[in-house]
């Protein structure tokens, strides 16, 4: 048996315009007024703390518009965006200390925002006096702060956004071996991964088609260990001189070819099922609609084992439950999933 293992690509999340620090300063900075707003409302608070936002929203929007951004206008416009936010924190703090001993008057998903736009503001501040743009565990979307960037260094997108899936493919079967919203590295998953195939077969597969980035050292002893064939080179300078059959040849060929499959079966959830265009908010959420995804490519993969007079059979029984009337099935008929 043939065990195929491959990572997806991240998903890109078109509720999620590629960020800016400056765009992300300016919706954090939205988003405290509105904070704000809410708690003098609650509060009845008559004097509202002065926040600047008319004087904030056109300088950012005289810098946003403008098509080339010089590095030293850019940087005095994050510096601004900078202040502004620390003001508005800092009087939502002021007036929740007022209540006392009263109960904090956000609510949850207030609470939440409030949380996120502090811990952006750290990371802007701590990337600013640095100059620098890279920061542990970066927020990318204050609506969406687990979602984390990740270099791919494609020519269509060298940051991607989004979870992280790592695949294995049996028998046109895909289960998902791991799942995060942050950047791994798949090479560290293959030995779980054929700990998973002997649990689930009761032996270990007679091949392993990967990937180069899974054949490290480690892994390599590994499968050397259990007897385990696995596609790709050898470790070293090839040698000068290889004599090989061309049975041989062939073979190696087809069988890293059928590698390939893993990336149909990504491809297929993308084109077909939407994979790229996952547009829940909450990770788990997301990790849902993922994980059903597969499962309705699996039920397809498995209807193409189910003979046609028997599915045919079925959906008679089916019918006549509900009342329905069938017509006869033509004998030419064919079922194609």
């Amino acid at each position: 048996m043939k065990l195929k293992a491959g990572v997806k690509p991240e998903e890109i999340d078109p509720a999620i315009k590629y960020p800016t620090d400056l765009d992300l300063l300016n919706e954090s900075r939205q988003k405290a007024e509105e904070l704000i707003d809410e708690l003098c409302l609650k509060l009845d608070v008559k004097d509202k703390p002065r926040t600047y936002r008319r004087v904030a929203r056109k300088e950012f929007l005289n810098v946003s518009k403008m098509k080339r951004k010089p590095a030293n206008v850019l940087r005095k416009a994050i510096r601004k965006k900078i202040n502004y936010l620390k003001r508005d924190i800092r009087n939502i703090n002021k007036m929740q200390n007022t209540t006392k001993d009263k109960p904090i008057p956000f609510d949850r998903r207030q609470l939440k925002y409030f949380f996120v736009i502090q811990h952006l503001l750290a990371q802007q501040e701590t990337m600013y006096r640095k100059k620098s743009h890279q920061v542990e565990d970066r927020i990318v979307s204050i609506h969406q702060p687990h979602v984390r960037p990740i270099v791919r260094g494609k020519a269509k997108a060298k940051t991607e956004f989004g979870a992280k899936t790592n695949i294995s493919l049996l028998d046109g079967y895909a289960r998902v071996d791991h799942l995060d919203w942050d950047a791994f590295n798949e090479g560290q998953d293959l030995q779980a991964q054929v700990e998973r195939f002997r649990e689930l077969t009761g032996k270990y597969p007679e091949l392993v088609q990967v990937d180069k980035i899974y054949l490290t050292r480690e892994n390599r002893r590994f499968l050397k260990e259990k007897g385990i064939r696995y596609t790709g080179d050898p470790l070293g300078r090839k040698p000068a001189k290889e004599i090989k059959s061309r049975y041989q040849k062939r073979k190696e060929r087809r069988e890293a070819a059928e590698r390939n499959q893993v990336e149909g079966k990504f491809g297929q959830g993308k084109r077909g099922y939407n994979m790229n265009n996952i547009r829940a908010k909450l990770p788990t959420t997301s990790s849902s609609w993922i994980g059903a995804i597969i499962f309705v490519m699996n039920l397809i993969r498995h209807m193409r084992d189910i003979p046609l007079s028997l599915f045919v059979s079925f959906v008679s029984k089916v019918m006549k439950l509900k009342n329905i009337n069938i017509y006869p099935v033509k004998a030419q008929m064919k079922f194609c999933a």
